[in-house]
């Protein structure tokens, strides 16, 4: 193969995005939270990008216009040149400094009374520990597991794994974890879910070892509810296997649920919903939204004459950058303002009558309606919450695939699924309703819709199939 030099031309079309195009569309996608993170972020990285205080507007105004005229009499002189530092610094390297004194803490509450820190599972498995006679080797083995149980207090370690780690032989591990695992929370140190129920099975029912067989070898047929299964192949009533179910549901599956620190997230809405005399009003929240601007002081360095060039470069490329963060914060709020109130015209029956009158809605009616793209709509309804009198909906709740009525017209999807839940919520549990009676009966109120429609609207909402939904007690 012969390799060559050569010039030639091509025309070819490609879309560039500039820096503050991507970060406009990235302002849009962000959440609530993410967009006050991104801000804060701006604030300590952009010197030209300031907070404004919490004051009115008027307030704002007049500090507008008392700067200039203070400038004048100081002779434009900035307030922090005026300040001799160096006296300053010396002042207060060598004076005494204020401090709180002993008076001043004579009516606070003790220490103890203020910080509290809540047991941790190993805290209260060491504190039983220490209560208990067991030798050395045990004890040492006994802490390696405990220090090893997940938030479900599962042992996430093999016992040869904790042999090594307390240095003691195996036989010693294994008497540890029988110890841990007959602690309170009985089944702690468990490796599954089977050990931890059989642990339990032990201390309930002692000298029945039908429970532990039906542990070990029928909790799928427990599962399903066939306790025809298990009384065939254990040779009892069908009664007494409904008995044994009974008993292993009052067990517990994760016994370290109630030492478990996981936090709670709450949603909090970025769009409010009122309706006054008539009217729909749209609220943005922009609670916890820093108050930006554009700094003035570094606008006064660039109008000086003083600033070398390579200074009013950079200040000048701060300044476009804090200029254009607040107009693309403008432009994010102005979007998800008119996508709201795009959905609200479209969607007013729900905010008046509820789920059963949705509309079905695709993202090309809301972008045509706002004249943007779909990805426009797309990205701003993205993890954003709307408050209404219903309650708190993701904005993408209200975007549904149509579903046919036998008369005629289309209904949203979510219609469906609520109807759906409806008729699972009244069913009876001993005869609870199969997919295909659930679509007889949405049938009869004039929706067509097929079976496996109804399966998987039933699964997304983390609704049994009726085989493990019947309950025989």
């Amino acid at each position: 193969m012969q390799l060559e030099l050569k010039q030639s031309l091509k025309l070819t079309q490609q879309l560039v995005l500039t820096q503050q195009v991507q970060q406009a569309i990235k302002l849009l996608q962000l959440t609530r939270q993410e967009l006050v993170s991104e801000i804060q972020t701006e604030l300590v990285e952009n010197p030209a990008l300031e907070e404004l205080p919490e004051s009115t507007l008027d307030e704002v105004q007049e500090v507008r216009t008392e700067v200039p005229a203070r400038e004048a009499e100081d002779g434009g002189q900035d307030p922090a040149e005026r300040i001799d530092w160096e006296r300053f610094l010396e002042g207060y390297s060598s004076g005494p400094r204020p401090g709180p004194s002993s008076a001043d803490f004579e009516d606070l509450p003790p220490i103890e009374a203020s910080l509290v820190r809540a047991p941790s599972l190993a805290d209260h498995l060491c504190w039983q520990m220490h209560l208990l006679s067991c030798t050395d080797l045990e004890r040492r083995a006994a802490e390696v597991i405990v220090h090893n149980l997940d938030e479900r207090g599962y042992l996430g370690a093999t016992i040869e794994s904790v042999a090594e780690q307390a240095g003691v032989d195996l036989e010693s591990a294994e008497g540890a974890l029988e110890i841990v695992q007959s602690l309170d929370p009985v089944g702690c140190g468990s490796r599954d879910l089977k050990e931890c129920l059989r642990v339990q099975a032990r201390i309930v029912a002692p000298e029945d070892p039908l429970l532990v067989r039906i542990i070990d070898h029928h909790l799928e047929h427990i599962e399903r509810r066939n306790y025809a299964a298990i009384a065939r192949e254990l040779d009892i009533e069908v009664e007494d296997a409904v008995e044994y179910h009974r008993m292993i549901q009052k067990m517990e599956p994760t016994p370290g649920r109630d030492f478990s620190d996981v936090e709670h997230q709450y949603i909090t809405p970025d769009i409010h919903l009122f309706k006054v005399g008539d009217e729909w009003q749209i609220v943005l929240n922009e609670d916890g939204l820093p108050k930006l601007r554009v700094s003035p002081y570094y606008e006064r360095i660039l109008r000086q004459a003083a600033a070398s060039k390579k200074d009013r470069e950079y200040i000048r490329n701060r300044l476009q950058s804090a200029a254009f963060l607040i107009q693309s914060i403008h432009r994010r709020q102005r979007t998800i303002y008119r996508v709201t109130h795009s959905i609200l015209e479209r969607q007013k029956d729900f905010f008046e009558h509820g789920v059963d009158a949705l509309k079905p809605m695709v993202l090309r009616d809301v972008a045509e309606d706002i004249g943007v793209h779909e990805s426009t709509v797309s990205r701003a309804t993205t993890n954003k919450y709307l408050q209404c009198p219903f309650g708190i909906f993701e904005l993408k709740y209200f975007f549904n695939a149509a579903i046919s009525r036998i008369g005629g017209g289309d209904v949203a999807s979510e219609t469906v699924k609520a109807r759906i839940k409806g008729y699972i919520a009244r069913e009876d549990p001993t005869a609870p309703l199969s997919d295909q009676t659930l679509v007889e009966m949405l049938r009869e109120d004039g929706f067509q819709v097929a079976r496996r429609t109804v399966a998987k609207y039933r699964d997304e909402q983390g609704i049994l199939p009726s085989s493990r939904r019947r309950s025989m007690f």
